[in-house]
């Protein structure tokens, strides 16, 4: 099943897509309203309000308002490489908040005060059931699906000290959709990609994680319960602007698309922020 957040005139509303048709799930504001009934799963197979065609459809970002959202940083072994990092023992964790998610093909916002926007592709974990201290052999039950999440980075910014919040949270900056793909429909595996004017930045196996979603679900939990509706960015791999020689970053106008197979695509244009 796809769930998606829509954009309409009366507000936001939570749809079921099927194929190319949208179709309305009464009485849910967006798809992390959705979540927070207990019922979610059936209440969105059973729902038929009224429909929309997909195409052409605004979206916004699957779940606009998360409680949370946690990234895991050196989480691919090439990416890991390529910073000229060691594989780490422990997950690199930092947040995101609210105001930095856009929809899947939303403007990015390239700030006035930064030249250095890297792209950084990633699967993204959408939480269904709350837990704490959940174990790693439980861990899928918590998963409501997985979606598609580019983490964009003002490089200047994060590395300005060694903490990375300032770089990673930029309003309008993180393109987040454009469904939430239930976890029967898909498992990480498929290829994930970044292209910037068609030119493919990265290509990478999403299944080649350090951490698991699983393992990352069990170890965020020990530290915090994890809610309906909370997101977990999983991490980049190889082939980040930062890395390269010499190095790119986004610029005005250009055209950022973020894809992993079976879940969807992002289609993001670069514009400058007023």
């Amino acid at each position: 099943m796809r769930l998606l957040t829509l954009r309409t005139a009366e507000g936001t509303k939570a749809v079921r897509q099927d194929g190319g048709t949208l179709t309305e799930i009464d009485g849910f504001a967006d798809v992390g309203a959705l979540l927070r009934n207990e019922n979610w799963e059936a209440t969105a197979k059973a729902a038929n309000g009224a429909t929309r065609a997909l195409d052409g459809a605004d979206l916004a970002a699957v779940v606009p308002s998360p409680g949370k959202i946690i990234c895991v940083g050196h989480n691919y072994r090439n990416h890991i490489k390529e910073m000229g990092r060691e594989i780490p023992d422990h997950p690199t964790l930092f947040a995101k908040y609210t105001e930095s998610l856009i929809g899947p093909n939303d403007d990015l916002a390239l700030p006035q005060e930064s030249d250095n926007v890297d792209w950084e592709a990633e699967l993204a974990v959408v939480i269904g059931k709350q837990g704490r201290r959940i174990s790693e052999a439980d861990a899928a039950d918590h998963i409501a699906g997985y979606s598609v999440l580019n983490d964009i980075s003002m490089r200047d910014y994060q590395f300005r000290t060694v903490q990375w919040l300032q770089g990673k949270t930029w309003e309008n900056s993180t393109p987040f959709g454009p469904a939430l793909v239930t976890k029967d429909e898909f498992s990480a595996g498929p290829l994930m990609t970044s292209a910037v004017d068609g030119e493919i930045q990265q290509t990478t196996p999403t299944g080649d994680l350090v951490f698991t979603p699983e393992f990352l679900v069990s170890y965020i939990s020990t530290i915090i319960t994890l809610n309906p509706g909370d997101v977990i960015a999983t991490g980049t791999p190889g082939g980040v602007g930062h890395a390269q020689d010499p190095k790119r970053y986004l610029q005005e106008d250009q055209v950022l698309v973020t894809t992993i197979e079976g879940l969807g695509q992002l289609t993001n244009r670069v514009v400058k922020e007023a």
